[in-house]
C-alpha cells in the first residue's frame, strides 16, 4: 500500500499521463528484493572500501588532495582511511618502491584481511617510473598482485577516482567464492603467499 501511495502521489505531481502497470503475482509484499547474494555483497563491498594508504613520494600528496574536500573520495564509501593493515581492504601503493622496501609491502597485504584489492597509483609504483635503477622495483606486482593500475606522474586526482572507481566495479562483479577458487590460491601461490 505504501508503494502504491508513492507512486500515485508521484503520478499526481507530474503533468504527464504515465500509464502505471500493476507489478506480476507474486513479486509484491513486504521484505521481497529480487537479486542474488553475489549482487548484495559485491555492491557492499563495493561502497564501504576502507583505503590503507602506502605513500612514499609525490603520489602521495595527490592522494591528499582527492581525499580533500575538492574531490571527495568519501563520496564512494572510502571515507575511513585506515592506517591500520588489519582494518583495510584496499591497499593504495603510491610512489617509488625500493626493492629493500618490497618485504615490507608484502607483509602489510598479507596482514590485511581477506578480500583484499590494490590499486597502484602512479608510474613508479606501476613499473618503476623513470627509476630504472638497480635498487628500485619495476612494478609491485612483481612483489604482490595488483587489481587496478592508475597511470600518471603523479596522477591527478580524477585519475585517483577514477581508479578506485573501476576498482569498484570489479568488487561489484566479483563472486562471493572467488577468493576460495582454485585460481585465486593459484594467482597467490604465484607470489608465495598462503
Amino acid at each position: 500500500m505504501n508503494s502504491y501511495f508513492i507512486i500515485h502521489n508521484f503520478t499526481k505531481m507530474s503533468d504527464s499521463n504515465i500509464k502505471m502497470v500493476a507489478p506480476p503475482e507474486g513479486v509484491t509484499g513486504e521484505g521481497y528484493f529480487a537479486t542474488t547474494l553475489n549482487d548484495v555483497v559485491g555492491l557492499a563491498r563495493a561502497n564501504s572500501l576502507w583505503p590503507l594508504p602506502f605513500a612514499t613520494s609525490c603520489c602521495g600528496i595527490e592522494f591528499m588532495a582527492t581525499m580533500a574536500s575538492h574531490y571527495d573520495l568519501a563520496r564512494f564509501g572510502s571515507e575511513r582511511v585506515s592506517f591500520s593493515p588489519r582494518q583495510a581492504d584496499m591497499l593504495l601503493v603510491m610512489g617509488t618502491i625500493s626493492k629493500k622496501m618490497g618485504p615490507i609491502l608484502r607483509q602489510v597485504y598479507e596482514q590485511m584481511a581477506e578480500p583484499r584489492w590494490v590499486i597502484a597509483v602512479g608510474a613508479c609504483a606501476s613499473s618503476g617510473g623513470v627509476f630504472d635503477t638497480y635498487s628500485v622495483l619495476q612494478g609491485i606486482d612483481k612483489v604482490i598482485p595488483v587489481d587496478v593500475y592508475v597511470p600518471g606522474c603523479p596522477p591527478r586526482p580524477e585519475q585517483i577516482v577514477d581508479g578506485v572507481m573501476r576498482l569498484q566495479d570489479l568488487v561489484k562483479s566479483e563472486s562471493v567464492r572467488r577468493r576460495s577458487s582454485p585460481e585465486y590460491q593459484e594467482l597467490l601461490a604465484s607470489y608465495n603467499i598462503k
